[in-house]
C-alpha cells in the first residue's frame, strides 16, 4: 500500500495524455505512453516501405506526440532530455505491461462507454496492488467503474489534472464510492509533494468543483451580457482583475479554453442536473452554438470572441465580436468610475469592493455576476465538496482567481452582501443565514494560533503540511528579527532565519543590502544558518533600475561607483560568511537576483524558476559579482593548466551575452547559472521548508566556508576569442553597434582584462573590472535609453 510510484502509464497521447506523461517524467516518475494502433499508413511511412504492421508505424501516435514535447510552447518539459523517460507504445501490442507499473492514468475520449470498456481492458492486465485513476474533466467515477471488480474499484479515482498539466497548480481528486481510503491519502501525498500539485478533494458530481462554478460564472455572465446589451471587452474589463480575476477574463478565457470544449462541459452538466433552474443555467446560449456551428472555436481556430488581424498600417490588431451583427469590429475604450476606483484599490478584495460599490452600470454589471457565483458556491457547498476552503483553493488555481468565492464574500462583507442579496430578491441558502445569524461576519477567521474557515456551523483551524512554511503567518506571529523598508529577517524556527525581500518588486536596492549586512550579525550572534526566500510574486527581477538610471542621467558616478561596491561587497560578505546560507529563488529571478543567489552554498530553486543574467537587455553587464562568478565557475570547470578553459568562457559569454533565462529550475542547472549539486522542488509551498533544511543537513555537518581561492582566465587570447564571434555576428547583422560595445566590455571582464592566458587572480581583481565596466556602461547614452524604454515600454529596446 506505501510503496513508491516509480513508474506509471498514460493511455491516450493527444494533448492532456502526453502533458500529464511529461509532467511524471518532470517529477522522475519513468512513464510509458500508449495510444491506439493506426489502421492506415502515412504517405511518408509508404513511401519508406513500411507496413502496419511495423512498431514505428504501430506506435505512431505516442511516439510523435514525445517527439512534439520540446517543440511545444509553454514548454511542457522541465528539461527537453526528459522527454526519454518516456516510453511510446500501443493499446494493442503494450497494454499488458501496465503490471509493470505502480500508476495507470486513463485520458482517452471524454465518452463514458469508450472509458468502460478500456477500464474493462485494464483489469483484465491490472496487477493487485496497482492505482489506476481517470483524467475526466466531468464524467462520474463510479459510473466509469461500475462494471469492474471490488479490488479494481478500491484502487480507482478521478485525478482530474488540468491543461496545461505542468503550469496548472490544481489536481481535483475524486473518489468512488468504493475507493479504499488509504489509496486516496496515498495519492493525495503524491500529487502533493512529488508532482507539486494543490489537490482539492471533490465529490463524483457532474464536472466536479472549479469547472462545475467556473462554467456556472461564464454562462450568468453571458445571460448578464445579452440582458442588458453589454459589448465583449465591456465584459472582459470588468471580470477581469477588477474583480480579482486574471486578464483574460471572460472571453479571452473562453478563446483560450476552446469555445467546443467550453460548450461539451456546459452540455454535460445539463444532462446531469436535475433542478430545472440549474438547468436553464448551463442551457448553451445560442449564440456559442452559432459560433461552434461556424468553426469559430477561439485561438485553435483563430477567431472567437476576438480576432487578431493586421491593419491598415501593417500593424497586428484585435477585433472584438459584436454579438448582435456577428461581425469582427475595432473594439472601444472602456473606462468608468467604477474601474478607476478598482485600479486605485489595493488587493483583490478592495478592487472588487470598490467596483461594486461605485454605483455606475459597470458596478451593478459586476455585482449581479458576482452575486449569482457566490450563491451558487455556497448551495453547491457539501454536494461538490466538503468544505468552503476546498471550493475557494479550487477556483484560485484552476481559474486563477486571486480570492476563492468565499474570501471574496469576505472581502466585500457578508452580512451587508446578504442583506443586499435578499432585498433584491436572492434566495440565500440556509446555511449562510444561519452562520450569519449565529454572530460570524465572516467566513474565514485569524486568530493567534492560526487560521479558521467555516464548517459544518463551527470555526475549523486550517491545518497545512509541516512543509508549506508560511512567512506571511510567521510575521503575524511576530517572528520578525529584524526589519527595514526592503527585507525582514524571519526566525523560521529550528534556529534558521530567512531573509525575505518586500520592495517594490522586491527589486535590490540599499535597503535591501543593508538588511543582509544586518542579517549575517544576527544570524552570527543567533542561528545555525540563513535561508534568502520570499514568497512574492517573483524572487526578484534585478536591481533597482529607476534609481540607477537618474543617478546616471544626473551623472552621478561616484554615486553608482558606491552603489556597485556595496553591492559586490555584500555579496562577497555573503559567500564568506561563516554559517550555511541556501538561497530559494521561484518564478522570475533575474539580474541582481540571480547574483544574490549564486554566492549561496546552495541553491533550493522551485521547478518554475526563471534564471537569468539579463542586464545586457538594459545596455549593461551584470555588476554585482555574477560575471566574476561564471568566470570562477569556468576556471573550476578546468582546473589543470593544461585543460582548454576556452569553452567555459564561452558559454558562460553566450549565456550572460544573449541574456539567457532558463524555462525551469532544471533548465538554469543545464545553464551553468545552478550547479549540479543544486536542487529543484517541484511544490514552490515546499521550497523554503526544503531550504530550512538543507541549511541544518550542512550546519549538522560541521559546515565550513569556502576560502578563497585564485582563478585560471583565458586573457588577451581568449578575449580575442570572444569578440571574434561578437564581430560574426555584427557582421551577419544579428546584433547592433551598440550590442558589440557592451559585447566588448563583457568578454574583457570574463576574460580577466589583458592579462596574458592562463593568469591566476583575485576574486577582487574580476570584481574591479566588472565594476568599471559596468560604470563605463552607465554613462552610454543607447544605454540610458535602454534603461528608459525598460521603464516605460517593460521590453528591451533594440538600438
Amino acid at each position: 500500500m506505501n510503496r513508491p510510484i516509480r513508474k506509471a502509464a498514460v493511455i491516450g497521447s493527444g494533448v492532456m495524455g502526453s502533458g500529464i506523461a511529461a509532467h511524471l517524467a518532470n517529477c522522475g516518475i519513468d512513464c510509458l505512453l500508449l495510444d491506439l494502433a493506426p489502421t492506415q499508413l502515412t504517405a511518408d511511412e509508404a513511401a519508406k516501405g513500411l507496413t502496419l504492421e511495423h512498431p514505428a508505424v504501430r506506435n505512431r501516435l505516442a511516439a510523435g506526440a514525445i517527439a512534439r514535447l520540446p517543440k511545444l510552447k509553454p514548454a511542457p518539459l522541465y528539461d527537453d532530455d526528459f522527454a526519454a523517460r518516456i516510453t511510446p507504445g500501443n493499446i494493442e501490442d503494450h497494454l499488458a505491461r501496465i503490471a509493470e507499473v505502480d500508476w495507470v492514468i486513463e485520458v482517452i475520449v471524454e465518452q463514458l462507454q469508450a472509458k468502460q470498456e478500456l477500464l474493462a481492458q485494464v483489469e483484465r492486465c491490472w496487477k493487485p496492488g496497482t492505482v489506476v485513476s481517470t483524467n475526466t474533466s466531468g464524467i462520474s467515477v463510479n459510473e466509469m467503474s461500475r462494471h469492474t471488480g471490488e479490488a479494481f474499484r478500491a484502487h480507482f479515482l478521478g485525478t482530474h489534472f488540468f491543461n496545461p498539466a505542468r503550469y496548472m497548480k490544481l489536481l481535483e481528486l475524486i473518489p468512488g464510492s468504493d475507493t479504499d481510503p488509504a489509496i486516496v491519502e496515498r495519492m493525495k501525498s503524491l500529487c502533493e509533494k512529488q508532482l507539486g500539485k494543490t489537490v482539492v478533494m471533490a465529490k463524483d458530481t457532474p464536472n466536479f468543483v472549479a469547472n462545475r462554478i467556473g462554467t456556472y460564472g461564464l454562462l450568468v455572465t453571458l445571460q448578464e451580457m445579452t440582458d442588458e446589451g453589454f459589448a465583449v471587452e465591456e465584459i472582459d474589463a470588468v471580470t477581469g482583475p477588477a474583480m480579482g480575476r486574471p486578464k483574460s477574463a471572460t472571453f479571452r478565457t473562453l478563446d483560450l479554453v476552446g469555445l467546443d470544449t467550453f460548450v461539451h462541459v456546459a452540455n454535460n452538466v445539463h444532462a446531469h442536473v436535475s433542478d430545472p433552474e440549474e438547468q436553464a443555467v448551463f442551457d448553451v446560449p445560442e449564440v456559442l452554438k452559432a459560433m461552434v456551428e461556424r468553426g469559430w472555436l477561439g485561438e485553435k481556430t483563430g477567431r472567437g470572441f476576438y480576432l487578431k488581424q493586421k491593419g491598415a498600417d501593417g500593424r497586428s490588431e484585435i477585433l472584438s465580436l459584436n454579438l448582435k451583427t456577428m461581425q469582427y469590429e475595432a473594439q472601444r475604450k472602456v473606462a468608468s468610475v467604477s474601474l478607476d476606483a478598482a485600479k486605485r484599490a489595493k488587493g483583490a478584495g478592495a478592487r472588487c469592493k470598490a467596483l461594486i460599490e461605485a454605483g455606475d452600470r459597470y458596478s451593478l454589471l459586476a455585482w449581479n455576476i458576482l452575486k449569482k457565483v457566490l450563491l451558487y458556491a455556497a448551495e453547491k457547498t457539501g454536494e461538490i465538496a466538503d468544505s468552503i476552503h476546498d471550493i475557494d483553493e479550487a477556483m484560485k488555481w484552476g481559474f486563477n482567481w486571486d480570492l476563492g468565492p468565499f474570501e471574496l464574500w469576505d472581502a466585500i462583507g457578508l452580512a451587508k452582501s446578504v442583506e443586499r442579496m435578499e432585498a433584491e430578491g436572492e434566495r440565500v441558502p440556509a446555511w449562510v443565514k444561519d452562520w450569519i445569524e449565529s454572530g460570524n461576519g465572516s467566513f474565514y477567521q485569524k486568530r493567534e494560533s492560526g487560521r479558521f474557515y467555516a464548517h459544518h456551523g463551527l470555526f475549523r483551524e486550517l491545518t497545512q503540511p509541516p512543509e508549506a512554511i508560511s512567512l506571511r503567518e510567521l510575521k503575524e506571529r511576530n517572528k520578525v528579527v529584524r526589519s527595514n523598508s526592503g527585507a525582514s529577517l524571519i526566525d523560521l524556527g529550528d534556529g534558521v532565519a530567512c531573509l525575505e525581500f518586500h520592495s517594490p518588486n522586491n527589486a535590490i536596492g540599499a535597503d535591501i543590502l543593508q538588511m543582509i549586512r544586518h542579517s549575517l550579525d544576527e544570524v552570527r550572534r543567533g542561528f545555525e544558518g540563513l535561508v534568502i526566500a520570499n514568497q512574492g510574486k517573483n524572487f526578484c527581477v534585478g536591481a533597482n533600475l529607476m534609481l540607477l538610471l537618474m543617478e546616471a542621467q544626473d551623472g552621478e558616478w561616484d554615486e553608482i561607483d558606491g552603489i556597485i561596491r556595496l553591492f559586490q561587497s555584500t555579496m562577497y560578505r555573503l559567500k564568506r560568511f561563516e554559517k550555511p546560507v541556501v538561497a530559494s529563488p521561484h518564478r522570475m529571478t533575474l539580474g541582481g537576483g540571480v547574483e544574490v543567489c549564486l554566492p549561496a552554498d546552495q541553491i533550493v530553486a522551485s521547478a518554475e524558476t526563471y534564471f537569468g543574467l539579463v542586464e545586457v537587455g538594459v545596455g549593461l553587464i551584470p555588476g554585482g559579482g555574477g560575471c566574476k562568478e561564471l568566470a570562477l565557475r569556468a576556471s573550476r570547470s578546468a582546473p589543470l593548466p593544461e585543460t582548454d578553459m576556452q569553452p567555459y568562457v564561452n558559454r558562460a559569454f553566450e549565456t550572460i551575452g544573449m541574456a539567457k533565462v532558463s524555462t525551469s529550475g532544471h533548465d538554469a542547472i543545464k545553464l551553468g547559472l545552478m550547479r549540479p549539486g543544486d536542487r529543484v522542488v517541484t511544490n514552490p509551498d515546499h521550497a523554503i521548508h526544503e531550504a530550512k533544511q538543507a541549511v541544518l543537513r550542512l550546519a549538522q555537518a560541521g559546515y565550513e566556508p569556502e576560502r578563497e581561492s585564485k582563478l585560471r582566465v583565458t586573457g588577451a587570447d581568449g578575449k580575442a576569442v570572444l569578440l571574434t564571434g561578437a564581430y560574426a555576428m555584427r557582421h551577419g547583422g544579428y546584433i547592433s553597434d551598440h550590442d558589440l560595445k557592451i559585447a566588448g566590455k563583457l568578454a574583457h571582464v570574463l576574460s580577466g582584462g589583458d592579462a596574458p592566458a592562463g593568469t591566476l587572480v583575485s576574486e577582487q581583481y574580476m570584481l574591479d573590472l566588472e565594476r568599471e565596466a559596468f560604470l563605463s556602461l552607465c554613462g552610454e547614452p543607447k544605454t540610458q535609453q535602454r534603461m528608459q524604454h525598460m521603464l516605460t515600454k517593460g521590453k528591451a529596446l533594440r538600438n
